[in-house]
């Protein structure tokens, strides 16, 4: 595929923007809340998409917790979706269940065309796109754009290589989806810089799918992609399990600087390094998240490749009703 490659896309008429899928990361939490306030305002701009405001955990925003009962960000598999559901099933699996109803049914024509859902990381991340896709043409460009608005925060975009299927965190139920990760901020706390920060973002991606509905064109190019590649946990007591080592003070907040086969990885409580035993150089992110401590993740790894992007643009009538029918015959089969 040319960068110069014109493809046509379908419009973005309806989008959803979420906040508080876990109920401790305060800055979608009151953003979300700020978008309600002013839903009015948001829907005057011409070319707006229908928005959904959505607050996707109540129950743990109430609380100041992640969650009530089991992560809501990773019930949406098809799987939780489309399950038996007993009496005693956990409080998110069941607002997962609303969710699905509110923005999906997942994989469904009926599904809203792009959901932002957005989350804080205790990691010095900056501002990540995190999505399931490095071929999801809107999802790049729309990071794109953020990169060109926002040059003063370091921006990288994050691949989790899941299928539909395996895909199990709420941006997974839209046609378009990703989640929109800033860090650092400690959880239970909202930091105006953060904040200020995700609106910047929220603010350029709704512009941008303004300016694509209303036909712009938007020129090809190259985005470089962080595949996650693994997970490592922190050394543990065999019988225990409880850890004995931290983030190594080199390796502390040093979020996508390469690390390399015998780089620092954790310092023991005893006072000893532990190296980095891998075979190549990989890019460390999400290290030393709070929330991971309970998944058994100290940090996770990932591969950067350059993708090339084409041009873009909405597509004419004729094309939206040919790709429709094209849709609906790839159902009947």
């Amino acid at each position: 595929m040319e960068v110069d490659q014109l493809v046509p896309l379908p419009r973005l008429p309806r989008v959803a923007v979420c906040g508080g899928t876990h109920g401790n990361e305060l800055s979608g939490v009151y953003l979300v809340r700020e978008l309600l306030k002013a839903e009015k305002k948001v829907m005057e701009k011409e070319e707006s998409p229908s928005l959904l405001m959505v607050l996707s955990n109540p129950r743990a925003m109430q609380q100041c917790r992640r969650y009530i009962d089991t992560d809501l960000n990773r019930c949406f598999t098809k799987a939780n979706l489309n399950g038996p559901l007993s009496d005693a099933a956990p409080y998110e699996i069941i607002r997962s269940r609303e969710l699905n109803a509110k923005l999906g049914p997942k994989g469904s024509p009926e599904a809203v065309d792009l959901v932002c859902d957005l989350h804080n990381t205790t990691a010095n991340m900056g501002l990540c796109f995190i999505a399931y896709s490095d071929v999801d043409w809107i999802c790049l460009h729309i990071f794109r754009h953020l990169q060109r608005q926002m040059p003063d925060i370091p921006l990288r975009y994050i691949h989790f290589d899941f299928s539909c299927e395996e895909s199990y965190s709420l941006d997974s139920v839209g046609k378009h989806g990703f989640a929109m990760e800033i860090g650092p901020q400690p959880h239970g706390v909202v930091r105006s810089n953060i904040y200020t920060a995700m609106k910047v973002g929220v603010q350029h991606m709704l512009d941008w799918v303004r300016s694509f509905n209303s036909g712009t064109i938007f020129e090809g190019g190259f985005v470089d992609v962080f595949t996650m590649i693994k997970h490592i946990d922190y050394p543990r007591d065999r019988e225990t399990r409880n850890i004995t080592a931290a983030i190594h003070p080199q390796l502390q907040d040093r979020d996508f600087c390469l690390l390399h086969p015998e780089d620092p990885l954790f310092q023991t409580f005893s006072g000893e390094t532990v190296r980095y035993k891998g075979k190549e150089p990989l890019y460390p992110f999400f290290i030393n998240e709070c929330a991971y401590y309970e998944k058994g993740i100290a940090l996770t790894l990932a591969r950067k490749t350059r993708v090339m992007i084409p041009a873009i643009r909405v597509q004419t009538e004729q094309e939206q009703q040919a790709h429709q029918q094209e849709f609906a015959s790839e159902e009947e089969e």
